[in-house]
């Protein structure tokens, strides 16, 4: 089984589409898309394009590859649909990044550098592996 990296980014109108990452050479002869307006209507759309390419193979006689998906955000993507649950003050403490930073990622008025992505990363992943650990009495 082959694992695609599957790219969820921010499109217009507040939608999101999911890609296959350009920027890896998987051997593919074909492209899928998925768009909606969450993130889960996306990747849903996405499975959809999948399901279309196999039952084409299907009916053309070619064997489709056997595929696994792992869907990443771009950062724009991620804090837009996050920014209902998640303000850029919270994020702020959160990543180390400020909030005027993260307005501009959010806003695609600047991208960030991998370096500043990585913070994020990882300040999300520690916030999550705190929340993890909560538990109630």
């Amino acid at each position: 089984m082959k694992t695609i990296d599957v790219i969820i980014e921010a499109g217009g109108d507040k939608r999101f589409e999911a890609v296959i990452d350009p920027g890896k050479e998987y051997g593919l002869t074909f492209g899928l898309f998925g768009e909606g307006k969450s993130v889960d209507e996306c990747i849903e759309d996405f499975y959809v394009s999948a399901e279309e390419m196999k039952e084409y193979y299907n009916e053309t006689g070619k064997e489709f590859p056997e595929l696994e998906f792992n869907f990443m955000y771009d950062t724009a993507s991620f804090l837009s649909y996050y920014s209902n649950v998640l303000s850029l003050a919270g994020l702020e403490k959160i990543t180390g990044v400020n909030q005027r930073q993260l307005s501009h990622y959010l806003n695609g008025v600047k991208k960030p550098r991998a370096v500043t992505i990585k913070k994020i990363e990882k300040g999300i992943h520690k916030f999550a592996t705190e929340l993890s650990r909560v538990h109630f009495v």
